[in-house]
């Protein structure tokens, strides 16, 4: 499962508890994680350009006490690590690479920030701050901070999300114009140049794992369409309004192709059947891109989604999920599933986890 830290989506509960409180819901999610039969856990150690535990890059995270900066006086990666390896999980360090803050003013980051020190690192879009991928010094920047954790904890992967430059918004643009004219010298279009800027890191940010701890593995979690077929005739059949391959500039295919992560973990958020975005034509999708690379397949998954009424009738019903994995298990590359996110891995909405994991025990019965 995952477990967002981000404006405390499921941990800590809220910022300013005391260092025993949150190490004590730490805690209690991994023993959940335990009950629910899961394997591994991804947590959120960088959700905006800070860290859940004490960088020489960046300030301590927001969420922790409610300050940037402010040390919570522990150290919640190093316990996460210790504490799931005791109870036989993974603990995969999950680091948004660009994101710096979901609002526009420098000066509410904490005196130090990066971005404080060098503003000229950071874009405005559609009202937030993020580092500008364009620019070598970030590129080296932000795979530093991530090493970091890497050098100091033996963590069994580094997991990177979806966002890369930023899902498109109507009427926005992104103003990376001075980068550009420095370092976009050869590129045949400024798309070119973007999704260069983000194999770079990428395969820059492989290499560096692989230096510092052998043993960790890469994985990245990608939105759950790279290009549709009517885009691309290497595409999935899907009629997606989102492509990451054109709107976030991260060619996720190629990445696997050139075996420079070794697991992907695709956002597959829609249920099957679903018009444009069919769960049933994706999986295939995946399982023939990872084909033959040794690249590992888990399936991303919408548990939140799950008994919400703003969401389409099929997340009303009790086992969408298990079907999503009684499907799954038919294509040999898919190694298991992901759920978004701990919340809801305590919550079971409508019973819909505990389906799946009463099927998986069937199963296992029967083989």
């Amino acid at each position: 499962m995952w477990v967002a830290t981000i404006t405390n989506r499921d941990f800590p509960s809220r910022p300013g508890l005391t260092a025993a409180q949150q190490r004590g819901e730490l805690i209690a999610l991994l023993d959940l994680a335990v009950r629910r039969r899961m394997t591994a856990v991804v947590l959120q150690i960088r959700p905006s350009a800070d860290a859940l535990w004490p960088s020489p890059y960046e300030p301590w995270a927001q969420c922790l006490t409610g300050v940037q900066g402010r040390d919570p006086g522990w150290d919640p990666l190093g316990t996460a690590v210790a504490e799931a390896h005791e109870r036989g999980l993974e603990l995969h360090a999950w680091c948004n690479p660009y994101r710096v803050a979901g609002h526009a003013d420098p000066s509410r980051l904490a005196p130090g920030h990066p971005v404080r020190r060098h503003p000229e690192w950071a874009l405005t879009y559609n009202g937030r701050l993020l580092y500008n991928p364009g620019l070598p010094e970030v590129r080296r920047h932000v795979q530093d901070a991530m090493l970091d954790a890497v050098r100091r904890y033996p963590v069994d992967a580094v997991h990177w999300d979806d966002y890369f430059y930023p899902y498109p918004v109507a009427g926005q643009v992104l103003d990376d114009d001075d980068a550009f004219r420095r370092y976009g010298d050869g590129f045949a279009s400024r798309a070119a140049w973007r999704r260069n800027n983000i194999d770079l890191l990428v395969r820059e940010m492989a290499a560096g794992i692989k230096e510092v701890r052998p043993s960790v593995a890469f994985g990245i979690s990608p939105f759950g369409v790279w290009r549709n077929a009517g885009t691309d005739p290497a595409g999935s059949d899907t009629s997606s309004g989102v492509q990451t391959y054109d709107d976030l500039y991260a060619d996720t295919r190629r990445w696997i192709k050139e075996r420079w992560i070794d697991y992907v973990m695709p956002q597959l958020y829609w249920s099957i059947g679903f018009r444009g975005t069919d769960y049933a034509k994706l999986v295939p999708w995946w399982n023939g891109v990872v084909q033959g690379t040794g690249v590992r397949l888990y399936l991303g998954e919408a548990l939140y989604k799950v008994g919400d009424p703003a969401q389409p009738a099929a997340w009303q019903e009790t086992r969408e999920l298990a079907r999503h994995v009684e499907l799954a298990r038919g294509y040999a590359n898919v190694g298991g599933h992901c759920y978004f996110a701990a919340r809801e891995v305590a919550k079971d909405p409508l019973g819909a986890l505990t389906a799946v994991l009463e099927d998986d025990v069937a199963a296992g019965r029967a083989r």
